[in-house]
């Protein structure tokens, strides 16, 4: 099928297979789409259907609540071909990244629990994958409806095994067929690179990462990278990490690594907001800082007293993401230094 999609920045066109969806058929073709979760959360890639015939298949995603199916709304991502379509986006289309997202075979691997309700695991893929650090894919499990996305934590060129962090939450089909009912290595569909909040170290930029629970994958991998291209041996940096209580964090050891080869020049904060932190430094782990108070607010705070030409990527929970945004745009923060995915 041809799908022509009309734009403010004019028309484009492209094929659509029968069985994927409007919005990965023109995005694995270089066609720079609207979109942020890519899975029916967010509703970024809404479009309206002028003409030819379509199948949404979850007509129930959140990010569909605000639009007119009477009037032919749809969202990209959730809406497959019958026919040749004509599309329009409320938009003008965004740049396209460098590398194009396709469809590739993954196999889940090396399960490994983090605290009682995240977990870490590894997903070998068919096919290399190239993507920049602060991206993500969207993976689907037979007999799991839908498909869930998940920031890489890992960095690497032409990357065959993904590191991929996994927050269990109440209803979550993924989080408990993962947690309770996976066995054996399970073969998965894997679409990516997605995601436009990424880190380039050309742009030649000071950075500061605030994340929330499991937001911190993608800020993992921005940290990978600027440590293998010493971005902080003329840089700064800081990463804020925010958890309710100091048993529910994570990943310490590595960020104390990534502390450790930053030649004093990357700052990782732990914020606890439902406990106060005992000490102002971690007792294991003492390159960590901790700090008492909601991340956004304990960001908020100590990126005041910085240096204000800084790079700020977010990351965590759509309230998280949102509160945060708001402190630092209250803090004289430009909103084009500021770097997040919606995933909600």
């Amino acid at each position: 099928m041809q799908i022509t999609v009309q734009a403010k920045s004019g028309e484009l066109t492209f094929d659509c297979g029968q069985h994927e969806s409007i919005l990965y058929a023109g995005l694995r073709q270089g066609v720079p789409l609207p979109f942020e979760c890519a899975t029916g959360t967010c509703g970024t890639c809404r479009a309206r259907v002028m003409a030819g015939d379509i199948d949404v298949q979850w007509k129930q995603a959140p990010g569909a609540a605000r639009l007119k199916p009477d009037k032919g709304d749809i969202l990209m991502c959730q809406t497959r071909a019958r026919s040749d379509c004509v599309v329009r986006v409320p938009s003008e289309l965004a740049i396209a990244d460098a590398a194009r997202p396709a469809a590739r075979r993954g196999i889940i691997r090396a399960i490994r629990r983090l605290t009682k309700d995240v977990a870490h695991f590894d997903l070998h893929l068919s096919a290399p994958m190239s993507f920049q650090a602060g991206q993500f894919v969207v993976i689907e499990a037979a007999g799991v409806a839908g498909g869930r996305a998940y920031s890489m934590v890992n960095f690497a060129a032409d990357c065959e095994r993904l590191e991929l962090l996994i927050k269990r939450k109440p209803g979550g089909r993924f989080g408990d067929w993962l947690f309770d009912e996976l066995q054996g290595e399970p073969a998965v569909q894997v679409f990516g690179p997605l995601g436009r909040a990424v880190f380039r170290p050309a742009e030649d930029r000071n950075i500061a990462c605030i994340a929330g629970g499991s937001g911190i994958a993608g800020m993992m991998a921005i940290l990978d990278h600027a440590v293998q291209a010493d971005h902080f041996r003329s840089h700064a940096g800081a990463l804020y990490f925010g958890v309710r209580t100091l048993a529910d964090a994570f990943y310490l050891e590595q960020l104390s690594r990534y502390v450790a080869a930053s030649h004093g020049n990357l700052d990782v904060v732990i914020a606890l907001s439902d406990e106060a932190a005992a000490t102002p430094l971690h007792a294991a782990f003492p390159l960590l800082k901790l700090a008492s108070g909601m991340v956004h607010a304990v960001a908020a705070s100590e990126m005041a007293a910085r240096d204000r030409d800084v790079l700020t990527y977010v990351a965590g929970p759509p309230v998280m993401v949102d509160s945060t945004i708001r402190s630092l745009i209250a803090g004289g923060a430009a909103i084009k230094d500021i770097r997040y995915d919606k995933f909600g």
